[in-house]
């Protein structure tokens, strides 16, 4: 009995399932299902990833930050970027007048701006705390190894010689042929304004006078003149990469990327400058420019510094000295031009003095003994890039921890920016600040002369522009010829006044200029 119950639960009754059966297992499930399923763990996963990326950016950004006025918050990843991309005076302004010190961010790389005068000189003057950076690209740019980005014993041993190159007597040198090709350029002026005489931008046509002249004042006749050509054209890709925000990676279709390779054709023609000019003093000729100088100067009998300069060292600064001919000293003219235009009673007092001191003989080259004698001429430059700083801020980055101020440590690895604007445009030592005045310069007792901390139109400290009488004496030069030689009128438009940033100011309308010839005294 007991076997056939069991024989007949076996046949006749079905096995009732356990949870552990394997039975559902071998039901078919929706593929989607297990796609979607896969497709929403990697998606969470994912989000939570990069939402706590962002909260920690975002983090990293307010400790950083702490009381400074700035953003609460930054936009991820790109942060400042698109304003950055087109920057205006205004928003700089902005941006000063929101605190002596202030925060922004731009692509995670932590910035913090300085707008007063004592901060500004406090980060010019502390070599301990900050190096110069430029701009982000500007090593991918001008080689690491640059002079400009060196500090201490080395960046001395460079400063040493390189003042030697502007001394008076090396100045003496570069006048001539600065006086002479700013002729030849003018007469180019002259014959394209009778083509066609309607108002045209001179932002190029100076630029261009500025980057001939300062090839051959640096290089002399030991680059040919096909190889100045392509310096001069190539190297404007350079400025535009200069700029103080551009995308940070060296890819084909950049401007970092076209900067390195104009930058390596430029170094060519410069290292071939640098060893035809040891081989001519080697050989017994007289400095004719200043690659010449320089060699010269480090075989006189009383020089004590680092002699061994090699022509790469010798054309990375001379590749730096074009940036700011080509760039800085550009605006510096383009705003003179026009400043002069728009002030005929000042244009007035420059022709008077040019004159005078001439005596009469517009034909004469300048001399140095001729610009002594001319103090109105130097006081307006001075005043002119006063009111339109070429450069309005140079960016540093900090290799320590930065107390900068007595509750404020700027975190290592930041970029830290000092403002030369406001300094330039303090109200309590420029009355009328915006106003052009260069009788100011011609009183020693005013607060323009007794406060020369305020005129960092060429920095502070040890990395304070080394050629100021060679941008400034040229300034004036072209200048005061050109009041003798020309006539000429600002076509004015609603750009004029606006200020377009590249690496530097220059008019936003890129000065529209009509020149005609002057009649002689």
């Amino acid at each position: 009995m007991a076997s056939f119950i069991r024989q007949f639960t076996s046949s006749a009754v079905p096995a009732i399932p356990s949870s552990t059966s394997s039975s559902f297992v071998d039901i078919p499930i929706p593929s989607f299902i297990v796609s979607n399923s896969k497709s929403a763990t990697w998606l969470c996963t994912t989000a939570a990833i990069v939402g706590t990326l962002l909260v920690l950016e975002q983090s990293v950004y307010r400790s950083k930050k702490k009381h400074l006025p700035g953003d609460s918050w930054t936009i991820p990843i790109i942060g400042k970027f698109a304003d950055s991309m087109k920057p205006t005076m205004e928003g700089y302004m902005r941006q000063w007048n929101s605190g002596a010190l202030s925060a922004i961010s731009v692509f995670n790389i932590f910035i913090v701006m300085a707008s007063s005068n004592e901060y500004s000189r406090k980060i010019l003057n502390s070599p301990a705390h900050a190096e110069p950076c430029l701009v982000h690209s500007a090593k991918q740019i001008l080689m690491p190894d640059n002079w400009v980005f060196l500090n201490g014993k080395s960046h001395v041993e460079y400063r040493k010689v390189l003042n030697t190159l502007f001394t008076r007597k090396a100045l003496s040198i570069y006048i001539g042929i600065q006086d002479a090709i700013t002729r030849q350029h003018f007469s180019q002026w002259l014959v394209t304004a009778q083509k066609d005489p309607s108002p045209q931008s001179i932002m190029m046509t100076a630029r261009n006078l500025n980057m001939i002249t300062s090839l051959r004042v640096f290089c002399g006749n030991h680059i040919p003149e096909h190889g100045a050509i392509e310096i001069s054209e190539k190297y404007w890709d350079i400025t535009q990469a200069l700029e103080l925000v551009n995308f940070p990676l060296a890819v084909p279709g950049t401007k970092v990327y076209r900067a390195i390779q104009a930058r390596k054709i430029a170094i060519k023609w410069l290292e071939l400058a640098a060893s035809k000019a040891k081989t001519a003093i080697a050989d017994g000729c007289e400095p004719e420019c200043m690659l010449d100088e320089w060699v010269k100067e480090l075989e006189a009998p009383g020089y004590k510094g680092r002699k061994d300069f090699s022509d790469r060292e010798m054309a990375m600064v001379v590749f730096s000295f074009l940036f700011a001919s080509q760039d800085a000293m550009s605006s510096g003219l383009i705003y003179g031009f026009q400043h002069l235009a728009d002030n005929p009673d000042i244009l007035a007092k420059v022709r008077e003095e040019q004159y005078r001191v001439r005596a009469g003989d517009v034909d004469k080259p300048i001399t140095l003994e001729m610009l002594d004698q001319m103090p109105y001429l130097k006081a307006f430059v001075k005043e002119s890039m006063r009111v339109k700083p070429p450069v309005t801020m140079v960016p540093y980055r900090t290799t320590k921890p930065f107390p900068i101020s007595n509750d404020y440590t700027v975190p290592v690895n930041s970029m830290v920016i000092p403002s030369f604007y406001n300094s330039l445009h303090d109200p309590s030592v420029f009355p009328e600040h915006d106003k052009l005045i260069p009788d100011r310069w011609l009183d020693p007792n005013s607060s323009a002369n007794t406060n020369p901390r305020n005129y960092l139109v060429f920095g502070s400290g040890p990395h304070k522009c080394v050629g100021i009488e060679y941008a400034t004496m040229n300034i004036g030069l072209v200048l005061a010829t050109a009041s003798v030689l020309m006539d000429w009128e600002h076509h004015i438009t609603p750009e004029s006044d606006q200020v377009q940033i590249i690496a530097t100011l220059f008019p936003k309308d890129g000065c529209l200029m009509k020149f005609t010839p002057r009649p002689r005294p």
